[in-house]
C-alpha cells in the first residue's frame, strides 16, 4: 500500500507529467494530483505548503540550434525552474522532482564512434537547450537541504503514446517504406510506462540525487525500427549498402549522426530499485506503444 502524497505538477499538459498522473490513477495509488499553469504570474501567488512533492515539468521540451533562442531557454529551463523551487522551499515542500535530460552530456558521437556515459563523464551541453537545463540543475544543488530533497532526473529518449521527438518519425519510416539501414548503433531510451513507475518510485522513496533512468536493454535505430514494423504487420528489410555514405554525411548533417550516432548510459549507472521501475523491455514497450496509438 503506497503512502498518500500530495504532489504538484508545475506545467499543464506537459506529456511527462500527464502520464504521471495518469499512470498513478492506472495503479489506484492514494496519491493527490493538482497541476497549475506556469505561463503567466499566478502560480507565484500559489500556496504549496499542503504538497509533499513539487514534479517540475513546464520548460521548452525541443532542441534548436538558433541562437536567438537562447534567451528564452534561459529564462523558462532555468530561471522559471529555480524560482519554483525557491518558493517550494519556501513554502516547506519536502521534495523537487526536475526533469533534465542526457542532452546535457552533448550530442551523439558520429556513427562507428562510441557513446556510453558513466558517473565520471562530465556533462559538456553542445547547445544552448542543455546548458539551460545542465544550469538549473547547478542552482537546484545549490539549493537542496536535509528539509528540501531535490531529485534531477536525466532520461534519455523517452517514448509512448503520444511521444514527440525522434520515435514518431522512426515509426512514420518504418511504416512507410521497404527498406532501412542497418546500423548497429548504440542508443539509451525509456518507454514512459518505465519513466513514470521510475518517479513514483522515487517519490515514494522522497528520493534526492541524480538519476539516470533507461530500458534494462540499449537498442539500435535499426532494431527499434525493425520490431515497429513487425508490429505494424509490415516486412521491412535492414540494408548495409548505404552505411559509408551515411558515415560520411553524418559527420556534416547533424539529423543523420543524431539518428544512426551514439549516445547511451552505462546500464550499471540505472540499476535504481533493482530496476523494478521497468515494466516493459524493448519488445514490449515498442507493442504496447504501437497498440495504444492504433486504439486497440
Amino acid at each position: 500500500m503506497n503512502m498518500q502524497k500530495r504532489i504538484l505538477i508545475t506545467g499543464q499538459n506537459s506529456f511527462i507529467g500527464t502520464s504521471f498522473e495518469n499512470w498513478c490513477m492506472r495503479l489506484n495509488t492514494d496519491y493527490q494530483f493538482t497541476t497549475i499553469d506556469m505561463q503567466e504570474d499566478n502560480w507565484r501567488y500559489f500556496d504549496m505548503s499542503a504538497f509533499d512533492t513539487v514534479f517540475h515539468v513546464a520548460g521548452i521540451a525541443h532542441v534548436s540550434f538558433d541562437p536567438k533562442l537562447k534567451p528564452l531557454y534561459e529564462r523558462v529551463n532555468r530561471d522559471l525552474t529555480l524560482e519554483t523551487a525557491r518558493k517550494a522551499k519556501s513554502d516547506g515542500v519536502r521534495q523537487f522532482i526536475f526533469m533534465s535530460s542526457i542532452i546535457v552530456y552533448g550530442d551523439s558521437s558520429p556513427i562507428g564512434i562510441s557513446k556510453i556515459i558513466s558517473r565520471d563523464t562530465k556533462p559538456e551541453p553542445s547547445n544552448d537547450y542543455g546548458r539551460s537545463k545542465l544550469q538549473a540543475e547547478q542552482g537546484l544543488l545549490a539549493l537542496q537541504s536535509d528539509q528540501f530533497r531535490v531529485a534531477i532526473i536525466r532520461p534519455p529518449m523517452v517514448y509512448g503514446k503520444g511521444s514527440k521527438g525522434n520515435y514518431p518519425k522512426l515509426a512514420k519510416f518504418a511504416g512507410s517504406f521497404p527498406l532501412f539501414p542497418d546500423i548497429r548503433n548504440q542508443r539509451s531510451l525509456i518507454h514512459i510506462d518505465n519513466l513514470c513507475e521510475f518517479i513514483r518510485l522515487t517519490v515514494d522513496h522522497e528520493a534526492a540525487g541524480i538519476f539516470y533512468p533507461q530500458n534494462r536493454e540499449h537498442a539500435s535505430t535499426s532494431e527499434i525500427v525493425r520490431l515497429i514494423a513487425e508490429v505494424r504487420g509490415k516486412k521491412i528489410r535492414l540494408i548495409r549498402l548505404f552505411n559509408p555514405l551515411l558515415r560520411l554525411l553524418g559527420k556534416r548533417v547533424h539529423l543523420i549522426s543524431r539518428t544512426f550516432g551514439n549516445l547511451a548510459y552505462d546500464l550499471s549507472l540505472s540499476d535504481y530499485y533493482d530496476y523494478a521501475y521497468c515494466i516493459h523491455d524493448l519488445a514490449d514497450s515498442i507493442r504496447a506503444t504501437e497498440t495504444a496509438q492504433s486504439g486497440n
